[in-house]
């Protein structure tokens, strides 16, 4: 069974197949050669992965799933949240993000925040959504040279190094993507979708 993934972007790419059922394929937009821009003007995470799995599910063919992400700071009324990927401006880099976060966060002492991932996934014009958090707290600088976003100033709760001072596999066994993930996974093999 295959499941086209709505995003071109390797790192979620990699974290979304390795904890996906065996028996089922996952492809990029690249894989199939699309090109055109997801929509992605939802004002919760869920809005957008809903958008993006319907743009992408109305122009191709067989099952999708789209996720969108997002990293809410307490002290910060819940931003980022769903502006995360583009928290510094519409072209920003990962850095430029973490940047702007840790200038705003700079002498507040609570430093609670949610890493939150909602997925959506339609097949035969059914929608579902899964969802995953890990709390944590924000680091002060960037600490590890792993994973992607906001990893290097995000240290999950029960831990003591960041997402990004992590080994993959360390990562997927708790992050908020493998749990959303994990979630759509069971419910891909208790129903047997295809």
């Amino acid at each position: 069974m295959r499941f086209i993934f709505a995003s071109n972007n390797v790192h979620k790419l990699a974290e979304i197949r390795k904890c996906f059922p065996s028996g089922y394929e996952v492809q990029s937009l690249a894989n199939i050669g699309f090109s055109k821009q997801l929509p992605e003007t939802g004002k919760t995470l869920r809005q957008n992965a809903l958008m993006k799995a319907r743009y992408v599910y109305d122009r191709t063919t067989g099952g999708c799933f789209a996720d969108d992400s997002g990293l809410e700071i307490e002290a910060l009324n819940g931003r980022p949240g769903v502006y995360s990927a583009r928290y510094a401006g519409p072209e920003c880099t990962d850095q430029a993000n973490i940047k702007k976060v840790l200038e705003e966060m700079n002498g507040i002492t609570n430093r609670n925040a949610v890493f939150r991932t909602v997925i959506t996934i339609i097949v035969s014009d059914v929608v579902l959504f899964f969802e995953g958090k890990v709390k944590g707290f924000i680091t002060h600088s960037p600490l590890g040279y792993n994973g992607f976003g906001y990893d290097p100033i995000f240290i999950p709760e029960g831990y003591q190094k960041t997402f990004a001072q992590m080994t993959a596999s360390e990562k997927n066994e708790i992050s908020h993507r493998s749990i959303a993930c994990r979630e759509l996974s069971r419910f891909l093999l208790q129903y047997q979708i295809n």
